[in-house]
């Protein structure tokens, strides 16, 4: 039986927005919150527990608060704000309404990209404010693509005179053999996500063109030996994938007037089983030095489909169980090697 019951005036232009098709959004938050609505005009009565009342509340007020900035109320972000507000009340409350008020650009066909969660909202201030940003998180969070995004604007805006996308080439768990073609043609497969996005971003010909003046690089880590990269934007793709040396050759080119994205996600290593982790170095050594950034964005910042997050979450939570499983059975065998020593 409902025990309490609210009512909140609701911008009737936007209803249809914040509904969704087949009043599809309002089904979710209703079955998420166990909660019951019902709307008369611009008055939309919540009923249910007291709790989780204010919650859907707060759920609504933030979708229709998004829909009159202009933002897309999609089934991706209203399973995100759903979780903020269950998860983390008091933090969705508090930066909800700003995460995508700043645009960093637009894509050549007018799309602007925003950050779109807390975490790349965060992600995107630590590239503002640190010359050095690790930024570490599943797939699908727009690690890379917002890292590229704010190279090419700096870029754009004469910040720097030069954009160096890099990333190891290291091959996903296959063998592929003897590619091809000459040199660039054998390493152009690893770096076609970063081709991708810069397509998208500035547009082919005026890659082309900037790539062909040398104002534009992407290039495999190994090519970044020996190099001092002053006044340039670099960002450091699948960081995962580097080996301790690399890591540390790699943030040694560093100059003066220069800003290091680096990205990766420390659940899909191709390295070898008995290889340590540049970037799990990195991330170790350098977490107390001033002017480095350290971002952890997790599956709630996912922006893909929906689900994708879902598909990370099973990960994440299988990947618990066999640390458990593991570290019991180790000590299990610690107790008995210590039993057969007495």
């Amino acid at each position: 039986m409902d025990s309490y019951s609210e009512s909140i005036t609701v911008a009737s232009n936007y209803i249809q927005t914040v509904f969704g098709q087949f009043d599809a959004n309002i089904k979710k938050i209703e079955s998420t919150f166990n909660v019951t609505m019902i709307l008369r005009n611009d008055k939309l009565k919540i009923s249910g527990r007291e709790d989780d009342v204010h919650k859907a509340a707060t759920v609504i007020d933030q979708l229709f608060e998004m829909a009159e900035r202009g933002a897309a109320v999609d089934a991706q972000k209203v399973d995100y704000v759903v979780s903020m507000i269950s998860d983390h009340p008091q933090e969705a409350r508090e930066n909800l309404a700003v995460i995508d008020r700043d645009i960093i650009c637009h894509t050549i066909n007018g799309k602007p990209i925003k950050p779109k969660t807390i975490g790349q909202r965060s992600y995107v201030n630590a590239i503002e404010n640190s010359m050095i940003v690790f930024g570490v998180g599943p797939a699908g969070t727009g690690k890379t693509y917002l890292a590229m995004a704010k190279a090419i604007t700096a870029f754009k805006n004469n910040e720097v005179g030069r954009i160096i996308l890099t990333r190891p080439a290291i091959e996903a768990g296959e063998k592929l053999g003897f590619l091809p073609g000459d040199l660039q043609s054998k390493v152009d497969p690893y770096l076609r996500p970063l081709y991708d996005a810069l397509y998208e971003i500035m547009g082919a010909d005026s890659f082309m063109k900037n790539m062909e003046k040398g104002l534009i690089e992407v290039a495999p880590l190994a090519y970044m030996r020996g190099r001092t990269l002053d006044n340039a934007y670099i960002v450091l793709d699948e960081a995962q994938n580097t080996t301790p040396a690399q890591m540390k050759m790699f943030l040694t080119r560093i100059g003066f007037g220069s800003k290091a994205i680096i990205t990766g996600d420390l659940s899909q290593k191709d390295l070898p089983h008995d290889a340590q982790s540049g970037l799990d170095v990195a991330l170790k050594v350098l977490k107390d030095i001033d002017d480095i950034s350290i971002c952890h964005l997790t599956s709630l910042d996912v922006v893909r489909h929906p689900l994708v997050q879902k598909i990370v979450n099973a990960y994440e939570k299988y990947e618990d169980r066999m640390n458990k499983q593991s570290k019991t059975k180790r000590q299990s065998a610690n107790s008995a090697q210590k039993n057969r020593g007495k």
